[in-house]
């Protein structure tokens, strides 16, 4: 008999995991893609998935959903990847223009200064901005990837917008 779906046993079978975590796989990658470079968001993923199934028996439904769970490991991997670059492999994130969702070129140029603008922010705002506007988290589940309350993430949230419109210009 298999395990469920909401909770992967220890002795799951990659089968199994392979199940519980494929419905947060777009989720993960999306998150990967706005915290790191384009080209490290799929090993970032992979190493998020590794993770995930090596600390499988830590996950405890009772404090929340898997998706914050996966998140936060995907975070920590993008983290750990940006810190082991040296300072002449950071790019300008802003030649990239880089996202898993597809966009509209017909404005590339506002498409670049929003990327410089999300870049220049501070992590943690960063990090929330990706979470709840690319990844698509509520509140409740931004602050459990975070690992902060939600009252901060929406303090976070409004200073990242007001830091944004600023260095747009307001146009936005």
């Amino acid at each position: 008999m298999g395990t469920s779906i909401s909770e992967p046993a220890t002795n799951a079978t990659p089968a199994d995991f392979a199940s519980w975590v494929s419905p947060h796989i777009t989720a993960m990658t999306r998150l990967a893609g706005r915290l790191a470079q384009p080209a490290d968001r799929d090993d970032i993923v992979q190493e998020a998935l590794v993770r995930a199934w090596q600390r499988r028996h830590t996950y405890d439904p009772d404090r929340g959903e898997v998706l914050p769970w996966l998140l936060a490991i995907v975070a920590d991997r993008a983290r750990r990847t940006r810190s082991r670059r040296s300072p002449e492999e950071v790019h300008d994130v802003g030649a990239a223009a880089y996202s898993v969702d597809a966009r509209s070129p017909a404005q590339p140029d506002r498409d670049l200064d929003l990327e410089r603008a999300l870049h220049a922010l501070p992590k943690r705002e960063r990090v929330a901005v990706a979470l709840y506007y690319f990844v698509g988290l509520d509140i409740t589940e931004t602050a459990a990837v975070m690992g902060v309350s939600a009252g901060t993430v929406k303090a976070t949230l409004h200073h990242a917008r007001s830091r944004l419109r600023n260095q747009l210009g307001g146009e936005w």
